[in-house]
């Protein structure tokens, strides 16, 4: 075992851990259980900050859909550290920087305190660079407040973490990660589709929600202005573009190609391997949002203590930002202003170079981290031809050797790899531009979740319903 192995195991007896049921629970208790997860969530979400001001404008808001996270809350960060720290060791694991051995029960605990490590770390660093670049405003930059606002952001990760734990052990379904996004999306969803709160706009009072919108202005006679709408609010054309989304995602979830396997031994148990068009799901995404977050938190730290009147201009080829009234900070050029998308439609149109240049920039991360995800997530025609030959499975017609299945698999892995990172890419970047409720990678997550999950309750059902046929099924 390495000196990195070595150290933590030791630090897992000191991390908190939720620890596992005794036995299962049944799936009414699992249920109970991730309802309860969710609404503690959800309340969290509700809390504000003590010592921090709201103002300014957002540039982290569309991807907070992405991290489940509320600004100016106690789940500010959200699972953001939780989802960056899990892809750092899962690449690591990959590329096979740091070895696992994922059967040695050993080693998976070691693998989790590792990650659990490195999200106190995540959290922490993100935490001080929201207070030191002033993205969080606070009431006042005393030493009392700013460590208040520390230890509320660090504590309340930690609480997120122990929950998506507590869900992930057997306590709940799934993920508790999983739950907190779809959960979100859903919620922004309903809200910008059916909320009855009133807000002005051009001197005129309406309604914040599309459909309650669209009966105010048909009442009026005025449908034509339902369309679109200044300030982001939800429009007609929000409202289409979200229900367009959702059914291509659902369609092109049931795109695949099929490659016939059979077991070597027992003739008679015949299946397929699907090889989905959308192979990587939604990991791209998720990779690039996280990668966009990160580069916008460091980005501004360094505008903040280097470039405060941006004079710098080296910086200023960086980022330039300015403050706002309320005393938050906006992006107002710079490359990163050209990476980061529009705030709505208009805004969008009235610069069509930077929507373009966002859409672009989403796609490339989208093929690059899909490529990347495929190889070192032990999802290349190599590893899965290698992993059905292990488990006893072959082509038919074809010899049982790793080299003869990769290449029937070459032929279609790669090439779904950058047509489905490209489609997802295209998806998350128009739909951000169009004012899709959720947001296109809300969309995009919300739908592979909820795919899972329904996967997942047919599964639980089955070994409820059936228990000796489930234990024969899986063996």
């Amino acid at each position: 075992m390495g000196v990195i192995k070595s150290f933590f195991k030791q630090i897992a007896y000191i991390l908190p851990e939720v620890e596992p049921p005794k036995k299962k629970i049944s799936l009414r208790n699992r249920f109970i259980w991730s309802g309860i997860i969710l609404i503690l969530y959800l309340i969290m979400g509700n809390i504000p900050l003590y010592g921090v001001r709201t103002g300014g404008q957002d540039w982290f808001a569309f991807l907070r859909v992405i991290f489940a996270s509320s600004r100016g809350t106690l789940i500010e960060l959200g699972i953001g550290p939780i989802v960056t720290a899990g892809l750092i060791m899962q690449l690591l694991a990959g590329a096979e920087i740091i070895k696992f051995d994922f059967t040695d029960p050993e080693e998976r605990g070691i693998f989790t305190a590792a990650t659990k490590f490195l999200t106190i770390i995540v959290t922490i660093v993100e935490a001080t660079a929201m207070i030191a670049s002033r993205y969080l405003v606070l009431a006042s930059y005393s030493v009392s407040v700013v460590t208040i606002v520390f230890l509320q952001l660090v504590v309340a990760t930690i609480l997120v973490m122990l929950m998506d734990e507590l869900v992930q052990k057997g306590w709940g379904l799934g993920s508790g990660i999983s739950l907190f996004i779809a959960a979100g999306v859903a919620q922004q969803i309903f809200i910008r589709m059916f909320s009855p709160l009133t807000v002005r706009v051009d001197d005129e009072i309406q309604y914040f929600g599309a459909i309650p919108f669209i009966i105010q202005k048909a009442l009026q006679g005025d449908l034509q202005t339902t369309f679109m709408r200044t300030g982001n609010y939800p429009s007609l054309l929000g409202l289409i573009t979200t229900l367009a989304v959702i059914f291509i995602l659902i369609y092109t979830e049931g795109m695949r190609i099929e490659i016939p396997i059979s077991h070597a031994q027992y003739r008679g148990i015949r299946g397929t391997y699907p090889v989905k068009l959308l192979y990587v799901s939604n990991i791209p995404i998720i990779l690039a949002s996280t990668l966009l977050a990160d580069i916008n938190m460091f980005a501004t730290f360094l505008w903040s203590r280097f470039n405060p009147n941006n004079q710098d201009p080296l910086m200023n080829l960086i980022v330039q930002m300015e403050t706002t009234e309320g005393g938050g900070l906006r992006i107002v050029g710079g490359l990163l202003y050209y990476v980061t998308a529009p705030t709505d439609i208009f805004q969008a149109m009235a610069d069509p170079i930077r929507s373009l240049t966002f859409v672009i920039t989403m796609i490339i991360l989208a093929i690059l981290f899909a490529v990347v995800w495929v190889e070192v997530g032990g999802l290349s025609s190599e590893k899965v031809a290698e992993q059905l030959v292990e488990s006893g499975m072959q082509i038919p017609g074809f010899r049982r050797r790793a080299y003869s299945i990769n290449l029937v698999l070459k032929k279609y892995i790669p090439l779904v790899t950058v047509v489905g990172g490209f489609f997802v890419g295209v998806i998350a970047g128009v739909a951000q531009l169009l004012g899709v409720f959720g947001s296109g990678m809300g969309i995009l997550l919300m739908v592979d979740i909820l795919m899972n999950y329904y996967q997942i309750l047919m599964r639980e059902q089955f070994e409820e319903l059936y228990p000796s046929l489930a234990r024969l099924v899986k063996i």
